[in-house]
């Protein structure tokens, strides 16, 4: 079964739309990445100012390439620290899990 990587940010209100054009700008980033199987962006409706990056991927081991590779450029890991825009977000935590049961909806 897949793996789960979620990225917990901690995102002022006034950043928001900052974080959420940076990642609308990057799309594709990610896709075309050999393993990846879904992302999703979650934005917080009421009481909490975190956002949720939620990605599946088929191996713990795909993850971690792209990590090494066009993840490390995704997060500002390439270029001078002054050529980088300021980070959107004031906090980041990331979260792994095994997915250990899936279903979807029934066809029919």
């Amino acid at each position: 079964m897949s793996i789960v990587k979620i990225n917990v940010l901690t995102v002022p209100e006034e950043q928001r739309e900052t974080l959420e054009q940076r990642f609308a700008a990057r799309a594709g980033a990610v896709e075309s990445s050999d393993g990846f199987e879904w992302f999703e962006l979650l934005r917080p409706v009421e009481g909490t100012d975190t956002y949720l990056v939620y990605t599946r991927w088929r191996t713990e081991e795909d993850f971690q390439r792209w990590m090494a590779g066009r993840g490390q450029a995704a997060h500002g890991g390439e270029g001078a620290p002054g050529d980088r825009p300021k980070p959107a977000a004031t906090d980041a935590t990331l979260w792994s899990f095994e997915v250990v049961q899936q279903t979807g909806p029934r066809q029919g």
